[in-house]
């Protein structure tokens, strides 16, 4: 996924400038990509691969700054998150931001921020990561 993710930024970043830098902070601008594709009239299925890049950076972001790792889900947790991959915090709690990154798109409602995601997350080092 981390190079899905690095893929998505160089690629982004080169035409638009966006500040996806692996901060928390830009987590809010996740959110509003992925609004845009809402409100753009994008469908699931329209927008799968975008989606799927996104998930790749908010978890990337949970790397860099959470502390957490990229795993392979085994079979319950593939079942119960309908993903192939996810991340460990450090206290080995398992999230899935492909998946929150797909409520985000869906609901489109606050209560489903990346942002907030990430500064309610528990499982967090306690310091931030470089």
């Amino acid at each position: 996924m981390r190079p899905c993710a690095r893929a998505f930024v160089a690629r982004v970043t080169a035409r638009n400038r966006l500040p996806l830098d692996y901060s928390v902070a830009s987590l809010r601008v996740v959110d509003f990509l992925i609004d845009g594709l809402r409100k753009g009239g994008s469908d699931r299925e329209d927008a799968r691969g975008t989606l799927l890049a996104l998930g790749a950076y908010v978890g990337e972001v949970l790397v860099r700054r959470a502390g957490a790792v990229w795993v392979d889900l085994d079979a319950d947790q593939r079942a119960y998150f309908g993903q192939p991959v996810g991340v460990r915090m450090p206290d080995g709690r398992v999230w899935n931001p492909l998946g929150k990154v797909g409520n985000r798109f869906e609901s489109g409602g606050p209560e489903e921020s990346l942002q907030t995601f990430y500064l309610t997350l528990h499982g967090r080092a306690r310091r931030a990561l470089a």
